[in-house]
C-alpha cells in the first residue's frame, strides 16, 4: 500500500509547487480509508464532505439522465476530486463508482476555513484543480454537443442530397437510352418532303407552344381528360405511338387545336413521323430539365452549407442578415419537417436591418432552438413550426414556437444549465441551450422562454447594432 507523504504529494503535478509543511498540514487533517470494488466514494444529491485525493485505485464518474448511466469519466491515483475551496455547489452532482480497490484521503469541509486563512499555495493549487476541472468538463461537452450537432446535419444532408444525386443518375441513364432510339425515328423524318417554308412553321409553331407564359395547372381529372382528347386526335390521323405523344404534349400545355394547326401544314402521310420528332424532342428536353434542376438543388445546397457554416469568411462580428442564417439552417433540417410531418410557418419582417453579429455563432443558436423544437414536436405526431422576426426598440426579436408537450413550469428556470437535458441518452449533452446562452451573451442579447401545454416559445433579443 502506498503511505502518504508530503513528497508523495507534492509528486502530483497540481501540488508540486506548494510548499511541504502545507501538505502535511494537509495530511494531518484529512480522513483515510480504503473503499472495496463496487462502493461508492459519493453519490449524486448527497453533501460534499470534501476534497478527495486518490491515492490507489481507480473510480467511474457517471450522471443518471432519464433512468441511464452516462458515464463522464475515471479517475485514478494521483488525481483530486469532490468539493474545492470556493466551489458554490454544496451537494454532490455526480456519481463516483469503485471500479478498484480504492485506496484514498479527505480533506473535510470543515478544515477549508483554516486552509483558505493559513495555507494561500495550497488553496491556489486546490482552485486551480477546480478552474482546470471545469474547463476540461466545459471543452468535452461542447465538442460532444458539436459532434451531435454535426451528425444531425450530416444525416439532413446526406438525405437531401440522395434525392437530386439519385434524379440525375436516373435521368442520364434514361436519357442515353432515349437518345440510343433516336437514329431510327430520325430515318422517318428524313424521309419527309417539306418545303423550307413548311419546316420553319413547324418549327415556329412548336416554340409557341412550348414557351407559352400562361399554361393551365390541370388537376388529374382534367389531365386525364385533355390526354384521352388529343389521343383520340392522333388516333383519328394514324399517328403511332399515340399514348406516349399525348402524355407529352399535355405535359408541354398542347390542345387539340394547336394539333389541327399543325396539320394544316403537314401533309397527311407525314403527321405520325414529325409529331414522333416533336415528342422525342420534348422528352429529351424534359430529361435535361430534370437532370439540371436536380443538378441546381444540389449546388442550392452546396451554397447553403457555406453560408451556413460560414466558411471563407472572417471570424470577427459583422453585419448579417438574421434571415439569411435562419433560412440556411431550415435547408440544412429540412429533412427533419419532413419526417416529423411539421407545418412550417415564417413570418418576417423583411424591414429588420442587418446585425452586428458573429454569423457562425449566430447560425448555432438557430440550430440548436429549431432543432429543439423538432424533438418536442415529435410526440404530437402532427407539428406546427412558426418563426417570426419582429423589431423591439433597438433590437431584434426572433421567436420559434412549437406546439410541443410544453416544458414544465418546475424545470423552466434549469434549462439554460450545462449539462441539463430532459433528452433520451444520445440525443442531447445538456449543453445546447448553454451554448446558446452564452453565445446570447458574448452579443449582449437574451435568450428567455415562455411555455405551457402545446405552446412553447423561445425568445432571441439581438441588439442590431452589436
Amino acid at each position: 500500500m502506498q503511505t502518504v507523504t508530503a513528497d508523495w504529494l507534492q509528486s502530483i503535478e497540481t501540488l508540486n509547487d506548494v510548499p511541504l509543511d502545507q501538505l502535511q498540514w494537509m495530511i494531518d487533517n484529512s480522513i483515510h480509508y480504503c473503499l472495496p470494488e463496487g462502493h461508492y466514494l459519493f453519490r449524486e444529491g448527497e453533501s460534499a464532505e470534501g476534497t478527495h485525493v486518490i491515492i490507489e485505485g481507480r473510480i467511474r464518474l457517471y450522471m443518471i439522465q432519464n433512468g441511464e448511466a452516462r458515464e463522464v469519466s475515471l479517475l485514478g491515483p494521483k488525481d483530486i476530486s469532490g468539493y474545492l475551496p470556493f466551489s458554490r455547489g454544496k451537494t454532490v452532482n455526480i456519481n463516483g463508482k469503485v471500479l478498484e480497490n480504492l485506496t484514498a484521503m479527505t480533506l473535510p469541509i470543515e478544515r477549508f476555513r483554516e486552509m483558505i486563512s493559513q495555507h494561500y499555495e495550497l488553496t491556489a493549487a486546490l482552485v486551480h484543480v477546480m478552474t482546470t476541472r471545469v474547463r476540461t468538463f466545459t471543452s468535452l461537452q461542447q465538442q460532444n454537443e458539436k459532434m451531435m450537432a454535426l451528425g444531425k446535419l450530416s444525416a439532413g444532408l446526406a438525405h437531401e442530397l440522395n434525392n437530386p444525386a439519385a434524379a440525375i443518375v436516373r435521368g442520364s441513364e434514361s436519357l442515353i437510352k432515349h437518345l440510343q432510339l433516336q437514329p431510327e425515328s430520325f430515318k422517318d423524318v428524313i424521309a419527309i418532303r417539306l418545303e423550307e417554308g413548311e419546316v420553319d412553321l413547324v418549327r415556329n409553331k412548336l416554340f409557341e407552344v412550348i414557351r407559352r407564359p400562361d399554361k393551365p395547372h390541370l388537376t388529374l381529372m382534367e389531365r386525364t381528360e385533355r390526354e384521352d382528347e388529343i389521343r383520340d386526335w392522333l388516333d383519328d390521323h394514324d399517328v403511332s405511338n399515340s399514348d406516349e405523344i399525348a402524355e407529352s404534349f399535355v405535359e408541354y400545355g398542347f390542345s387539340c387545336e394547336d394539333l389541327g394547326m399543325f396539320k394544316e401544314h403537314i401533309p397527311a402521310s407525314s403527321l405520325s413521323p414529325v409529331f414522333n420528332w416533336i415528342n422525342n424532342s420534348l422528352v429529351t428536353e424534359r430529361m435535361v430539365q430534370d437532370i439540371q434542376e436536380a443538378s441546381q438543388r444540389i449546388f442550392h445546397l452546396i451554397q447553403s452549407v457555406k453560408n451556413f457554416t460560414h466558411m471563407d469568411q472572417g471570424k470577427g462580428k459583422e453585419l448579417t442578415d438574421i434571415h439569411s442564417g435562419i433560412r440556411n439552417t431550415l435547408t440544412m433540417l429540412a429533412y427533419r419537417l419532413k419526417k416529423g410531418n411539421i407545418e412550417l410557418i415564417e413570418d418576417y419582417d423583411t424591414s429588420l436591418p442587418k446585425v452586428m453579429a458573429l454569423v457562425g455563432e449566430l447560425n448555432q443558436v438557430w440550430t440548436n432552438l429549431i432543432d429543439n423544437a423538432f424533438d418536442a414536436m415529435e410526440a404530437v405526431g402532427r407539428g406546427k413550426l412558426t418563426i417570426r422576426t419582429t423589431r423591439d426598440h433597438e433590437f431584434a426579436k426572433i421567436s420559434i414556437i412549437d406546439n410541443g408537450p410544453g416544458i414544465p413550469e418546475e424545470i423552466q428556470s434549469r434549462i439554460f444549465d450545462p449539462f441539463y437535458t430532459t433528452k433520451d441518452i444520445g440525443k442531447g449533452t445538456g449543453m445546447g441551450l448553454d451554448v446558446v446562452s452564452r453565445i446570447m451573451k458574448q452579443h449582449n442579447g437574451t435568450v428567455n422562454v415562455k411555455s405551457e401545454p402545446g405552446r412553447t416559445e423561445f425568445i432571441v433579443c439581438l441588439p442590431i447594432k452589436g
